[in-house]
This record gives structure tokens, C-alpha cells and sequence, in this order.
């Protein structure tokens, strides 16, 4: 997941690798670092605004260690969706049941349908969904994607999937 966190700092030599220190040890991947050297927190403090990727279960042990090191932690903003995807389902979607659809993506834990588009144009015509789908990692977007497939199968809906290019 990613997580903005606000933190502050004792104007003193090495706080900033005391901060970090925690989120590198427990395997956080650093985003950014905004540095507010010139401003002061009503506590005197440096503020730093710092982004991370990490594992849901080791961002507590984060913020408890840099509780310990002295440094405070004023907000921590967490995004456990990091990556997103669109499809389009054409057919009998509401026939077929959509709220049964979202919630077989919703039900694996590990992606949700975040937003529905939905077009019937005539109740005895095939109607059109586009789907917003938020997925924890882009591993877990494919294996959502998977599921989807299969549901579009069983119900005979058309799934209109986005082109993927790596141009890595």
C-alpha cells in the first residue's frame, strides 16, 4: 500500500536518517521526501512530508519505531489500492445481475469495482458498463481482471479489456 505520512522533526544533525531508518528496515520503498527546513510546527518541529509503498501489516511497526526514535508522526494517510484499471461489459448486465458482478470482484479481498458507468438504452436491448477497478498491486489487478473474465463468460457478456504496452 502506499502511505503519505507528515512527520516531525527535531532540528538537529541526523533526524531525517532517524525517520527514514524504520521505513527502510521494515522494506519500505520511498516514494518522496518534502524537506520543510525553513518552517516550524507550533512544537518547534521540522514538518517533513514522506511517501511510501509498504506492507499493510508492517506500517504500524513503522510509526511505533519512529514514536521511539522521538519523532512525530501528526498524520498518516494510507492508499492500499495502488493500482487501477477500466473495462467495458456489454450484454444483459442488469439482467444478468451487476451487483452479483462488483461483488465477485469485491469478495476477492484484493481489488474492488470503484466506480460503474451504466447506458440502457431499451429494457429488452443490451446495455453497456464501464467498470473502474482499484486493485492493491498490479499482480492482483490481472488475477481481477481473470475473475472478471470468467463471470463476463458465464453470464455472455461482452468484456472490452484495456491494451496493455510495455514499453520498458
Amino acid at each position: 500500500m502506499r502511505v503519505s505520512m507528515d512527520i516531525e522533526l527535531k532540528d538537529a544533525p541526523g533526524q531525517l536518517l532517524l525517520a527514514l531508518q524504520p521505513i527502510s528496515e521494515l522494506k519500505g520503498n520511498l516514494k518522496s521526501i518534502v524537506h520543510h527546513h525553513e518552517e516550524r510546527t507550533p512544537r518547534s518541529t521540522i514538518p517533513v512530508q514522506v511517501v511510501f509503498e509498504v506492507e499493510p501489516e508492517n506500517l504500524d511497526l513503522i510509526i511505533s519505531r519512529l514514536e521511539e526514535n522521538g519523532i512525530g508522526v501528526s498524520r498518516v494517510d494510507e492508499k492500499r489500492f495502488m493500482e487501477h484499471g477500466a473495462v467495458i461489459l456489454i450484454g444483459h448486465i442488469v439482467h444478468t445481475d451487476i451487483q452479483d458482478t462488483i461483488e465477485t470482484i469485491d469478495k476477492t479481498g484484493f481489488a474492488e469495482v470503484v466506480d460503474i458507468c451504466l447506458s440502457m438504452p431499451h429494457i429488452e436491448r443490451q446495455s453497456s458498463a464501464s467498470l473502474k477497478i482499484d486493485a492493491i498491486g498490479r499482480k492482483e489487478l490481472h488475477e481481477a481482471m481473470s475473475v472478471l473474465r470468467e463471470v463476463a463468460q458465464k453470464k455472455d457478456l461482452l468484456l472490452v479489456e484495456p491494451i496493455e504496452a510495455d514499453f520498458a
